[in-house]
């Protein structure tokens, strides 16, 4: 895939997803776009795997492409970032999980940063009252 074509496929999966939730995280994204299994995110969440990008489907080049039109998308829909923090599922030390190879803060936060349509949000507990 070339970047123009991984380009419009973030954005079309951001849009769908964006249509039934009100956040949309970097890892939902990467798993929508194939870029990532299910089951090897859930390896990464119970610490069996040392950093995500191991398991990518992408170099880092597609990967750094991916997040950038992410945050194109989120800033284009007035979507709302939010830090989160992800620390090891299950039994154990609640370690904090590394997202990138080299462990670099600025790629740490970017996958680390949910998008949140807040009006979407608010309309959500409204309607769960």
């Amino acid at each position: 895939m070339n970047n123009e074509e991984l380009r419009k496929k973030v954005r079309s999966a951001a849009a769908e997803i964006l249509y039934t939730e009100a956040v949309i995280s970097p890892v939902n994204l990467l798993m929508k776009i194939g870029v990532l299994s299910k089951k090897d995110y859930e390896d990464w969440r119970m610490g069996r795997i040392s950093n995500l990008e191991r398991v990518c489907l992408a170099n880092l080049s597609k990967l750094s492409i991916a997040m950038k039109e992410l945050r194109k998308f989120a800033r284009e829909n007035n979507l709302k970032p939010s830090k989160t923090v992800y620390k090891k599922w299950g039994k154990g030390k609640k370690i904090f999980l590394q997202f990138s190879k080299y462990n670099k803060p600025a790629i740490e936060e970017a996958y680390s940063t949910h998008y949140i349509d807040s009006g979407k949000a608010s309309r959500r507990k409204q309607s769960a009252r």
